[in-house]
C-alpha cells in the first residue's frame, strides 16, 4: 500500500497502473490483483489506512482519542482534542483526497469514492456536533445539523490544503486557527 500511495501522490490516479504498483512493491502483479482486484480498491484501501493511521480493524470513530473527546468535560478542550487528531489525519489523507477529487470527473469509481469520503467526513463532524450538544455547549439556537455543517465546512481537507499547501502555513498553525474558529462559530460564548 505504501508503494501505491507514493505512486498515486506522485503521478495521480489515472497515470498509476497496477503493474507499476507491483513493480515498486517488489511483488508480482497477480498478487496485487489477488488482494485488491482493481486500482480503485487499492486507492480505497490506501485511503482507509491513511485515515486511521494503521491497518488495525478499528474504525476512526471507535479510536481511543474519540473517547477522550467524549469524556472531556470542557467543550473547548474537546474541540482541541478533535482538531489535534484532525491535523494528524489530514497530514496523512488530505493529499490523497486531492487525488480522488481530481480523478472523480473522469472516473466513475473515483466519483463514487469521493462521495463516500465526503459522506464519511460529514458523519465524523456530525458526531463532534452531537458530542458538543450532549455537553450543552452549542451556541444558543444552533442545531446539531447546523453545527455539523459549520464544522464540515471549516474542517475540510480543501481548507487544510489551501492554507498548508498554497499559503505555506504549518499544520500546527492550521490546527490553532481552525480550533479557535470552530470554538467561535459553534460553542456558546
Amino acid at each position: 500500500m505504501e508503494s501505491a500511495r507514493e505512486l498515486f501522490l506522485g503521478q495521480g490516479y489515472a497515470a498509476t497502473t497496477l503493474d507499476q504498483i507491483a513493480l515498486r512493491a517488489g511483488v508480482a502483479v497477480q498478487t496485487v490483483y489477488f488482494h485488491f482486484r482493481n486500482k480503485a480498491t487499492v486507492l480505497k484501501e490506501v485511503m482507509d489506512v491513511s485515515s486511521v493511521g494503521d491497518d488495525a480493524p478499528v474504525p476512526l470513530l471507535d479510536r481511543p482519542w474519540l473517547r477522550r473527546v467524549r469524556e472531556e468535560p470542557d467543550p473547548r478542550r474537546a474541540v482541541a482534542i478533535w482538531l489535534r487528531n484532525s491535523r494528524a489525519v489530514y497530514g496523512r489523507v488530505a493529499p490523497l483526497l486531492s487525488v480522488v477529487r481530481d480523478a472523480a470527473g473522469a472516473d466513475p469509481d473515483m466519483a463514487a469514492q469521493w462521495r463516500v469520503n465526503q459522506d464519511q467526513r460529514y458523519v465524523a463532524h456530525r458526531t463532534l456536533a452531537e458530542i458538543l450538544a450532549a455537553k450543552k455547549a452549542l451556541r444558543p439556537g444552533l442545531t446539531v445539523a447546523k453545527a455539523a455543517d459549520i464544522i464540515f465546512t471549516l474542517v475540510s481537507p480543501e481548507v487544510y490544503l489551501l492554507v498548508t499547501g498554497e499559503r505555506g502555513w504549518s499544520a500546527a498553525r492550521w490546527q490553532n486557527w481552525v480550533t479557535a474558529l470552530v470554538a467561535q462559530e459553534v460553542l456558546e460564548p
